[in-house]
């Protein structure tokens, strides 16, 4: 399930019938029975949902206040369990977001968490992914050692891109070392996602608390690199090259500059694409994170130099792109900018209907996890 609840509630038959509603919403409930447990939980774990019973209200509000004071659950939803003579206006000044009146009732709990799981996946969403390249040993099914790439990574999960596809439904076994980090890092994860190019969703399930505390480091270490998750990118092609000094600074003019000079209109993406120099063909796997008709960025480690004369491949369900192009700017480490040269009215059509369903739909690519 993609979704995770802590339910903190020693009623059992609210227990029994809130996850059994959760169930039905595809919501993962983890039941705490006890309130050393609940904040055990939280200050360990992310949660999407926080679903806490007010008769123990000293326990409540002490959960509450340790996860809104944290920095993996202060944005979680927090539903309110209140029962008649409970203080209300007390767990909403705390920063509750949902009240459910006791008794319950399984119609007003499905209505209530149906609109609380909206709420729960746009914040989803919102959570950053970290950029990194670093490569990975892999093992599933019968195949005990594959090698892959993993491209960007959060506590919940990460995108990598796999030298072989995977079986459509199994576990995968991770062991990698982060960029800066001396200790290896091996867990487990299950497949939210793959596409045709080889990029790979996977669902973080088993963290040992050793490989937890590197990431959560790493992470923390590592949040100025985070990826913007508000639509629409900046022209990230008409940005100077970051300062080597300054890596932070370097990174935030490349995510967030406001100038956009080329007048087009571009789209934040995140597409499997091939890029070789024109003339060789060698391909080199990369990200389009943002498109236009006019130009696009690609994420690699290695970008090449500026003006150099490149060719894209994109690969969609329906149809196969070349376009040609000049390298405008690099960005060590991170990617480069380049400016589509479009010599026929084919060309500059179908990189018009990439564009066009990059931002109609996720026609392109999978949803998230």
């Amino acid at each position: 399930m993609e979704l995770k609840a802590l339910l903190f509630c020693s009623d059992e038959s609210a227990t029994r019938l809130l996850s059994g509603v959760l169930a039905e919403q595809e919501i993962e409930a983890e039941h705490a029975p006890d309130a050393e447990a609940a904040l055990a939980l939280v200050a360990d774990r992310r949660f999407d949902a926080l679903i806490l019973d007010t008769d123990d209200s000293a326990h409540s509000q002490d959960i509450l206040s340790k996860a809104r004071l944290s920095k993996t659950n202060c944005s979680t939803l927090v539903v309110a369990l209140v029962g008649s003579t409970g203080n209300v206006r007390e767990f909403f000044s705390r920063g509750a977001n949902f009240v459910l009146y006791k008794p319950l009732s399984e119609e007003r709990a499905r209505v209530s968490l149906k609109a609380a799981r909206a709420l729960m996946r746009r914040e989803r969403r919102r959570n950053p992914r970290i950029p990194v390249y670093t490569s990975a040993e892999i093992a599933y099914s019968n195949v005990e050692e594959s090698r892959s790439t993993i491209l960007d990574v959060s506590e919940e999960g990460a995108a990598i891109q796999s030298e072989r596809k995977l079986p459509p439904s199994c576990k995968v076994y991770f062991q990698f070392t982060l960029p800066g980090q001396s200790k290896l890092v091996r867990l487990s994860g299950e497949i939210a996602w793959q596409d045709s190019s080889g990029r790979v969703g996977i669902r973080f399930v088993d963290v040992p608390q050793a490989s937890r505390r590197v990431l959560k480091e790493w992470l923390l270490h590592n949040d100025f690199r985070k990826e913007s998750n508000t639509g629409q990118r900046p022209d990230l092609a008409q940005v100077s090259p970051p300062k080597p000094s300054d890596p932070a600074e370097a990174l935030q003019r490349l995510r967030s500059s406001p100038g956009n000079r080329r007048g087009e209109s571009r789209h934040a993406c995140t597409l499997g694409a091939e890029v070789h120099r024109l003339g060789d063909s060698v391909p080199n796997r990369c990200t389009l994170s943002d498109i236009g008709s006019g130009g696009c960025y690609v994420e690699m480690p290695s970008p090449f130099e500026s003006r150099t004369l490149v060719e894209i491949i994109v690969r969609t369900q329906n149809m196969k792109i070349r376009v040609c192009g000049t390298v405008q700017s690099v960005h060590p480490g991170f990617g480069m900018g380049v400016r589509f040269t479009l010599k026929s009215a084919s060309e500059r059509e179908h990189v018009e209907r990439l564009v066009s369903l990059v931002s109609a739909a996720s026609a392109l690519e999978p949803k998230p996890f």
